[in-house]
């Protein structure tokens, strides 16, 4: 299913309001005058409300997209979409994609 591509301004949240950004951007396609980010790049989560444990399992502090587009790649890598998803760690919670740009998209 076409969505649109994933870039570097897009804002993607932990579960618990916690900002998610990518640590390799690709540079190779830009959109909106910034990169897109590919598949295999890890994503870091800073200010996540989540409790440590023995109250909970949290904070989320990374993140890994374990789906991306299937017919559009860049550097051999499928670029990542509005409704790819994502698991963080260690909660094993989502990242939820808020907004990005709204003029390419890719399946």
């Amino acid at each position: 299913m076409p969505g649109f591509v994933l870039h570097v301004g897009a804002t993607v949240l932990c579960a618990h309001a916690g900002q998610a950004q990518p640590t390799a951007p690709n540079p190779r396609v830009m959109v909106s005058g910034q990169p897109t980010v590919t598949l295999p790049a890890p994503w870091l989560v800073a200010g996540c409300t989540l409790p440590p444990p023995p109250a909970a399992n949290g904070p989320c502090v990374a993140a890994q997209f374990v789906t991306a587009a299937t017919r559009v790649t860049s550097n051999a890598q499928p670029l990542l979409l509005l409704d790819s998803q994502a698991i963080c760690a260690p909660t094993g919670t989502p990242l939820l994609v808020v907004a990005t740009q709204a003029r390419v998209t890719a399946m």
